[in-house]
C-alpha cells in the first residue's frame, strides 16, 4: 500500500518526527510504500509534498494559535481566519491523496494537539468526507498541556481535537491518554509506545564524528554529562544543572578522579520562547556549571551545514558519559530509550508515564522525584566510575528494551492496526 504521514513538521530530532520515522523503518519493511507531507521536511527524507502553512510556526498558524489561547473571547475575525487557512489547507491534503495515491493516511499529532489549528479542521472534514482509512497517531493531548487551559475555541477543541470518524483509528503513547482518551471523548484507542530498533547494534565513533569533543570544547579530562531533550520548560533541566553542580564538589570530583563534569544540550530552544533558556544559562553562571547549548551543532543527520560540521544526535550519545532525563512530563519517553539503546547510565525524574508504563518492567536507572538528592548523586558517582555497576545497568536496561520496546516487538501491533484500516475502508 501507499501509506502518507502527514504532521506540521516531519524534520529535525522531536519526538514526533523520530517516531515517524520509525514506523515509516516499519512499514518499509513489511512492503509498503511511505510518503511524507508537512510544513517542514529533511531533505533527504522519503518523497513528498511541502505545504510551509502546514507549519506551527507560519505567521498565520501563529496568529491563530495566540488569539485562539489565554483568551475567552474571540477576535473578531477569529474564525473566519481559520476557516479561510483551513479550507486551503484541504485542497493541499486532497492533492497530497491523489498525486501519491494515498490507501492509508497516518496523522502524526496534528489531531491531537492544536499547534495548527486550521491544520486540524481541515483534516477532520478531508477524512470525513473522503473516507480515508487514517490512523491518528496521538502523542499528547491538549488537556495534558497548561497553555490550552484557557480558550476561546472550545467548540473546535471537542470537535476535532480529536475528531470521531468511521475510518480514523486512535493510538496513543501510553496507558493515561488511552484512558483520559476514553473518559473525555468516549473513543477508545490502542497503545503503541514509543520503540527504537534494539534490535540492530547502536553505531560506534565514527570518522567524521572523532573530533566531536573537541568542537564543543571538551576533553578526555571533562565528563560529558548529555541532556538530549529540547529546552522547554516540562524538560527540568534546572535538575541536570543542580546534579552537575553536586557532582563538581570537591570531595566528588575527587571520586571522579579530577573529572570536571559539563552539561550538555543538544536540542533547540524556541518551541515555547528563549525566556527558559535564559533562566537555565543564568542559573548555570550562578552555579558554577559548564553548560554547553550546542543545538546548532546537532541535526537528525550529520553533514556540513554553512561551513560547519553538524552531528547526528547519535554521535553524541556515542561521546556521552552519562545522561540526565529529569522531564517534570513525557508523552512516553524518547531519550530514555535511546540513553538504553546507546547502552549509558541515566538519571530519571519520576513523570507519570515512567512510572505507570515504564517503571513496573523494572528498568535500572537512578530515580529522583522532583529533587537531587545525595543518594541519586552517590548513585550516579557509581553508575560512571564502577564498571561492573555501569555494565550490569547498562546490558540488563537493554535486555529488557529488546523485548518491550523493539521493531520486532511492535510489528505485529502495527500490521493488525493496517488490517483494521483496509477492513474500514
Amino acid at each position: 500500500m501507499n501509506i502518507g504521514f502527514l504532521s506540521t513538521r516531519l524534520a529535525g530530532t522531536d519526538g514526533v518526527s523520530l517516531e515517524t520515522a520509525k514506523w515509516a523503518t516499519i512499514f518499509r519493511r513489511l512492503g509498503h510504500h511511505i510518503y511524507y507531507c508537512a510544513g517542514e521536511l529533511e531533505a533527504e527524507g522519503p518523497p513528498g509534498m511541502l505545504v510551509p502553512k502546514m507549519h506551527f510556526e507560519h505567521p498565520e498558524v501563529m496568529w491563530i494559535t495566540t488569539h485562539a489561547f489565554g483568551t475567552r473571547t474571540p477576535a473578531p475575525d477569529l474564525y473566519a481566519r481559520i476557516n479561510a487557512l483551513a479550507e486551503e489547507l484541504k485542497s493541499h491534503i486532497l492533492r497530497f491523496l491523489d498525486a501519491y495515491a494515498i490507501d492509508v493516511l497516518v496523522v502524526e499529532n496534528a489531531l491531537a494537539i492544536p499547534m495548527n489549528i486550521p491544520l486540524g479542521v481541515a483534516l477532520r472534514e478531508v477524512i470525513a468526507r473522503t473516507h480515508i482509512p487514517t490512523i491518528g497517531h496521538h502523542h499528547d493531548f491538549y488537556w495534558e498541556r497548561e497553555r490550552y487551559n484557557v480558550t476561546c475555541i472550545q467548540d473546535i477543541l471537542d470537535s476535532t481535537f480529536p475528531p470521531d470518524l468511521p475510518t480514523l483509528h486512535h493510538v496513543v503513547i501510553n496507558t493515561p491518554a488511552r484512558e483520559s482518551l476514553r473518559q473525555r471523548r468516549g473513543i477508545d484507542s490502542v497503545v503503541i509506545p514509543n520503540i527504537f530498533d534494539f534490535a540492530r547494534a547502536a553505531p560506534g565513533l565514527s570518522a567524521f564524528a572523532r573530533d566531536l569533543r573537541g568542537q564543543l570544547g571538551l576533553t578526555d579530562d571533562h565528563l560529558f554529562i548529555l541532556q538530549p531533550t529540547r529546552v522547554v520548560r516540562r524538560k527540568g533541566i534546572e535538575l541536570s544543572i543542580e546534579l552537575v553542580r553536586r557532582l563538581r564538589e570537591p570531595e566528588n570530583r575527587r571520586r571522579l578522579l579530577g573529572k570536571e563534569p559539563v552539561l550538555v544540550i543538544t536540542h533547540r530552544a524556541g518551541d515555547e520562547g528563549l525566556q527558559y533558556l535564559d533562566e537555565l544559562q543564568e542559573r548555570a553562571k550562578e552555579a558554577k556549571v559548564p553548560l554547553i547549548y550546542a543545538a546548532t551543532r546537532f541535526a537528525a543527520r550529520g553533514g556540513i551545514l554553512n561551513h560547519q560540521k553538524v552531528y547526528s544526535l547519535w554521535d553524541a550519545y556515542v561521546h556521552a558519559d552519562f545522561v540526565t532525563y529529569p522531564s517534570r512530563y513525557e508523552g512516553f519517553g524518547n531519550a530514555f530509550l535511546e540513553a538504553v539503546y546507546f547502552r549509558l547510565p541515566l538519571l530519571v525524574n519520576r513523570y507519570s508515564i515512567f512510572v505507570t508504563d515504564i517503571e513496573p518492567l523494572g528498568f535500572d536507572v537512578i530515580k529522583i522525584e522532583g529533587k537531587v538528592t545525595d543518594e541519586a548523586v552517590e548513585q550516579s558517582i557509581n553508575a560512571i566510575m564502577d564498571p561492573v555497576r555501569r555494565r550490569h545497568m547498562v546490558e540488563y536496561n537493554y535486555y529488557l528494551a529488546l523485548h518491550h520496546f523493539s521493531y520486532e516487538a511492535i510489528t505485529p501491533q502495527l500490521q493488525k492496526l493496517l488490517t483494521a484500516c483496509v477492513v474500514s475502508r
